[in-house]
């Protein structure tokens, strides 16, 4: 009976330390350093920027991007969408998970792709805008 206890307790403390991902939704969305439209602008993020979800109050969320910084955004201009962001200076995305599968395309450091599939192996299938999809190392993006 302890030995359960003790999965289930360490099961809630894994998932309480998951972060929660989400994307912006439109392009030219403000992030502000407070949670009010008459705050300080930070900067204007893209539409697909992933960002982790810190803090949920009423219509606004708090949220840290890939080089940890935080900032406030309007709940509504968040989509469920599940994108992660390269952050290795080129990544290569391959047709299978395997470092000698064939190459698929190549992106470059900042470039936003949508989440196919979840992680698995340390791959993750991955999707351009432009249609091509494959698999990308998963140490090589930010927001899984």
């Amino acid at each position: 009976m302890r030995g359960l206890a003790a999965s289930v307790l360490l099961a809630f403390a894994w998932s309480a330390t998951a972060g929660e991902f989400r994307s912006i939704a439109e392009n030219g969305t403000p992030m502000y350093d407070a949670p009010s439209v008459r705050a300080k602008k930070l900067f204007v993020a893209s539409r697909l920027y992933p960002v982790e979800v810190v803090i949920n109050i009423d219509a606004w969320i708090k949220v840290r991007d890939q080089a940890g910084d935080l900032s406030w955004v309007e709940k509504k201009a968040l989509s469920d969408k599940r994108t992660v962001i390269v952050t290795a200076a080129v990544a290569d995305v391959r047709q299978t998970a395997n470092d000698q599968a064939a190459l698929v395309f190549q992106a470059q450091q900042g470039v936003a792709l949508d989440v196919a599939e979840p992680p698995a192996g340390g791959w993750i299938r991955v999707r351009h805008a432009e249609g091509q999809s494959g698999y990308i190392k998963i140490n090589q993006v930010w927001g899984i």
